[in-house]
């Protein structure tokens, strides 16, 4: 029988990780009897025994708030920790040390709260023999298996906002507003953002663009007598033939390649080319803070009240999801295999072509 389970959050902050934990723990104290405990900044805190017990007071009031109550990381893999010896980095695998704490503290289920990098390391504690629930989070909506994640509603009300301030500015001064909005390797929140604010041009990973192409479209408004344009453009998008725009390169971190900057290089190359006047906004870590949508409070409470359920089963190695208005449990194995992008055959992009959108391919 269950009697203890821990938690922890992952990865990146999103909106809506403090509406799973509270979903979590308010069913686990209510409806089953079962003491909750918070894991401290990810697996670090696990590694490093940081454990707090949840009370009713700690989770009073938390489905409005942004962030996560338990802190995260997404630098400390157990599995791949970095250490400097004599000016060399090396790494040790210290998970054992997960796994001792974990037994220490008699937990009999660990709810992962995370996208692919945390949910990964998840897996690979579950092949270790630890009970495993998995919850998918993530603004870019990048995980297989789910339909939604939570947070990404709520970066893709944040962005198309933002969209609709820079209609004004760029109708006024008769300018390019390029706007580059998060998404890492996938494109959905470009894509829907983009359709949302009525952009004239949206640029994604999964669709490599020229930049003639995108100048042909600018030119085209120009000659309809609309002297502005809005673009939207994905972190991870890319020309046809060429690399992406990486701001560093962070070898500590689960994802070393950090995606920033492809903005600023699109404006340039429009103002060279064409000599009309550009300017860019990165959204940047505006899209992952602040209160979570009410899309996005729902999901995660049903997230969250899903694993204390699948946790009292012991239905262990899997990941609750989200498919088409029923919320399930899938293999966490399946979870993890790949990153779910814009699919060749898109619906909403095809729809978006259909109103005259461009996406720098033709």
């Amino acid at each position: 029988m269950i009697k203890r389970i821990a938690v922890l959050t992952g990865g990146g902050d999103a909106p809506g990780l403090n509406a799973v934990i509270r979903g979590i723990a308010k069913s686990a104290m209510y409806k089953y009897n079962v003491e909750v405990y918070g894991v401290l900044d990810g697996f670090k805190g696990l590694m490093e025994d940081r454990i707090k017990k949840l009370e009713p007071k700690d989770i009073s009031g938390l489905i409005a708030k942004g962030g996560t109550i338990l802190g995260t990381t997404n630098r400390d893999n157990p599995f791949r920790i970095p250490f400097t010896i004599g000016g060399e980095v090396e790494y040790k695998d210290l998970s054992s040390w997960v796994v001792n704490n974990f037994k220490k503290n008699k937990f009999d289920a660990l709810v992962v709260i995370g996208g692919d990098g945390s949910l990964s390391i998840g897996y690979e504690f579950f092949k270790l023999g630890l009970p495993i629930i998995g919850v998918p989070k993530t603004i870019d909506n990048d995980l297989m298996e789910t339909d939604v994640t939570f947070g990404f509603n709520t970066a893709v009300e944040t962005a198309t906002f933002a969209i609709d301030k820079l209609h004004t500015t760029a109708e006024s001064h008769h300018r390019v507003m390029i706007i580059e909005v998060m998404g890492r390797y996938a494109g959905w929140i470009a894509l829907e953002s983009g359709v949302a604010g009525g952009a004239d041009v949206i640029l994604i990973p999964e669709i490599p663009y020229t930049i003639e192409n995108v100048i042909k479209k600018i030119e085209e408004r120009e000659r309809e007598g609309k002297r502005f344009s809005i673009i939207v453009v994905a972190e991870g998008a890319k020309e046809k033939e060429g690399e992406l725009v990486i701001k560093k390169v962070v070898q500590t971190g689960s994802d070393p390649v950090r995606l920033g900057g492809v903005g600023n290089v699109l404006g340039e190359k429009i103002e060279e080319i064409s000599n009309i006047e550009t300017r860019v906004t990165v959204l940047g870590h505006l899209q992952r803070g602040g209160s979570p949508s009410p899309y996005d409070r729902v999901l995660a409470t049903r997230f969250g009240v899903e694993a204390m359920r699948i946790a009292w089963e012991e239905k262990f190695g899997y990941m609750v999801a989200l498919k088409g208005r029923n919320i399930v449990s899938v293999r966490l194995e399946d979870a993890i295999k790949k990153l779910k992008k814009v699919p060749d055959n898109c619906e909403l992009v095809k729809a978006a072509k259909a109103l005259g959108i461009s996406f720098g391919d033709e």
